[in-house]
């Protein structure tokens, strides 16, 4: 019988595996509010672990904003010229983030599609390993403006409510909410989400992430039904939500080798067996508890509480809480996960009760790997300590 290592003791040896991106471009292309509001998703992730990605489009009474862009693909682009026909040319172009890399790769690129669009970036924009200049980095210079810092983009139909910056030591997290009056719908980037239980309608495009994660063993065919759709999301949910979640155990190097390239499984696709996971019994309990941290339907993403927000509980809550005072909010659009969904100042005001009342930033069960990067982060001086 293998020994291993306390679960406490032992970090996953399985992103030492060559992995292969998950970065399929197909795009759903979702109407959220008649005539008022649209939202083009796409998947991203690594080893299958894909996480929908949104960008929301508004009509405004001359154009379209682009609020968190995804990739400009030619699919993107024929669904945009569509919109353009109906409604107006696309007018401005926004970078909600500061540090949100999946929301700012692909904004030069649209940029270049729309190049009669303003291009609005939140302030502090920043680069790593070295610091370079947005036109550098591909924003074009004669035309992108600073959120809050040069003014704010269309304010007779938008408020707008900022996150931050906050200090994240190799740079800063901010984050700019914005509520469309006539629509009600509040769009927010990474901070503020709502997990459901069944995968995000993106899934249906291609089912893949869900299948992989959904088997029990490397030598396990990919095998579709709804109730896999289930299990596969609410592992995938996890993954994104803790990174190791408490549930899950590593087997062996050897088992994951003898199980990997079954017959039927020597693909790309099936990444020839290679199933570095095992979720023992009772595991949905996890994703159960997770849900369970939802207030008014809505929850801080657990990967940003405990990395980005470990420190700085009362600037959330003072952002969550003048949320709440914006007159007219019905809906809240994240740019990852499910939406529409019902939002009012009821809904963040339960939630921002429930972030007082409950721990902040776990450091044990599934919080556990997080709170060692937090940690060693510190100890480096890469991140600040306790203002």
């Amino acid at each position: 019988m293998p020994i291993h290592a306390p679960a406490d003791q032992r970090w996953p040896w399985w992103p030492l595996l060559p992995l292969y991106p998950y970065g399929r471009r197909a795009t759903l292309v979702r109407e959220l509010i008649p005539d008022q509001v649209w939202s083009f998703e796409q998947l991203q992730g690594v080893y299958y672990v894909a996480v929908p990605i949104r960008m929301t489009v508004l009509r405004l009474n001359q154009g379209l904003l682009l609020y968190a862009p995804v990739a400009p693909t030619a699919e993107v682009r024929r669904a945009l010229a569509e919109l353009e026909r109906a409604h107006g040319p696309v007018q401005t172009i926004v970078l909600p983030s500061s540090s949100g890399l999946e929301h700012k790769l692909p904004v030069p690129a649209m940029a270049r599609a729309f190049p009669e669009a303003q291009l609005w970036v939140t302030p502090r924009q920043w680069s790593f390993p070295v610091p370079l200049p947005l036109a550098w980095l591909g924003f074009p210079a004669g035309r992108t403006r600073v959120l809050f810092e040069q003014g704010l983009p269309h304010t007779d139909e938008l408020s707008w409510t900022a996150l931050g910056p906050l200090d994240l030591g190799l740079g800063t997290f901010m984050e700019a909410a914005c509520l469309h009056r006539s629509s009600g719908c509040l769009l927010v980037t990474d901070a503020m989400v709502s997990i459901g239980d069944q995968p995000p309608a993106v899934f249906e495009l291609d089912p893949t992430p869900l299948l992989f994660h959904a088997r029990e063993r490397g030598d396990e065919p990919l095998q579709d039904s709804p109730e896999r759709r289930r299990i596969g999301w609410w592992r995938l949910a996890l993954f994104a939500s803790y990174l190791r979640p408490a549930s899950l155990e590593v087997p062996p190097a050897g088992t994951v080798l003898g199980q990997a390239m079954a017959p039927g499984l020597r693909n790309a696709r099936s990444h020839f067996g290679l199933y570095p996971f095992r979720w023992p019994q009772g595991w949905e309990r996890e994703f159960e508890q997770l849900r369970s941290q939802h207030a008014g339907g809505l929850q801080i993403a657990p990967v940003l509480e405990r990395l980005v927000f470990p420190r700085s509980r009362q600037a959330l809550l003072s952002w969550v809480e003048s949320l709440a005072e914006l007159e007219g909010l019905r809906w809240l659009i994240a740019a990852h996960y499910d939406a529409p969904v019902p939002c009012q100042a009821d809904s963040l005001r339960a939630l921002a009760s429930a972030l007082r009342c409950r721990d902040w930033a776990v450091n044990a069960g599934s919080w556990d790997l997080l709170a060692r990067i937090d940690r060693t982060l510190l100890g480096l001086g890469v991140v600040p300590g306790d203002p």
